[in-house]
């Protein structure tokens, strides 16, 4: 098979992809989201499949253009354009889980301060203020004090930032980071804060491997399923009462860490996928 991989540059998962697919005996092309163009008729690429890997960041119409150009290449996308357009949106993500009644934290999404100061208080003057549009935990700020509430949401308000705000989870320090391909649970990993309430392996939490309970990898299965992400990391956390809630579904998932903590080749499980349900 020949495996088209999009990404923003070659770095270590691009590589990692590479690897597998060449020990499989499978031939590779890596791509440049930025370096996409396309002709009416379309001229598509000569490849059986296409991973994408990484979105670089971009304006709305380069985002756009990138969605629509992988709908017209006439192969299988792993994953789907719609789920990848669903878990970038963090709103539309956590919506999609709350339409399919999974348990998730209470969220709020605006485009004014003085309606994101009202949900301030009725989230009990305790929020996670989250991008719209990001990962690993960059960007996110935890609010306690209305001043400070009141300053944020006036200057993401002031820039066309969309104001996306989460009660605030009291956990027990730690989360569980699910993969999931297809319809099977690969492995889990628990994140442990490194004295920081995001735990985040990329802003210095630990990970270790996690025994999921069949309640929780009904939960996980789950929720890749409402996203309709087909190769997914799903984000699950519990309250102060015991309660597992669906943080986020994350449609380009990494595994720089998971790997080596669940003793788990998860670029040969993605391309074994992908090659499978061409």
């Amino acid at each position: 098979m020949h495996l088209g991989i999009l990404s923003g540059g070659t770095g270590w998962h691009v590589q990692d992809l590479l690897r597998a697919a060449g020990e499989l005996g499978h031939k590779t092309s890596v791509f440049d989201f930025r370096t996409l163009s396309a002709s009416v008729p379309t001229a598509r690429l000569d490849v059986d499949a296409l991973i994408v890997r990484t979105m670089p960041a971009g304006s709305l119409e380069q985002i756009v253009f990138r969605m629509d150009w992988l709908q017209t290449q006439g192969v299988q996308v792993f994953n789907p354009p719609k789920a990848l357009e669903t878990c970038v949106d963090k709103f539309l993500a956590t919506a999609r889980l709350a339409i399919a009644k999974l348990p998730i934290p209470k969220t709020f999404t605006c485009e004014s301060s003085d309606r994101a100061m009202e949900a301030f208080r009725d989230l009990g003057g305790d929020a996670v203020v989250k991008p719209l549009f990001g990962s690993e935990g960059r960007g996110m700020v935890r609010i306690t004090d209305p001043e400070l509430a009141w300053r944020t949401f006036r200057a993401i308000e002031a820039t066309g930032g969309i104001l996306y705000l989460q009660e605030f989870v009291r956990h027990p320090g730690w989360d569980v980071r699910v993969f999931v391909i297809g319809e099977r649970i690969v492995g889990a990993m628990k994140r442990t804060s490194n004295g920081d309430w995001r735990t985040n392996v990329a802003q210095g939490g630990t990970a270790g491997r996690f025994e999921l309970a069949d309640a929780e990898k009904s939960l996980a299965l789950w929720a890749a399923r409402a996203t309709g992400a087909l190769i997914a990391g799903v984000d699950l956390i519990q309250n102060d009462r015991g309660e597992w809630l669906v943080l986020e579904v994350n449609a380009v998932p990494g595994w720089k860490a998971f790997a080596p903590v669940c003793g788990i080749d998860v670029a040969r499980e993605v391309v074994e996928f992908v090659v499978e349900n061409i």
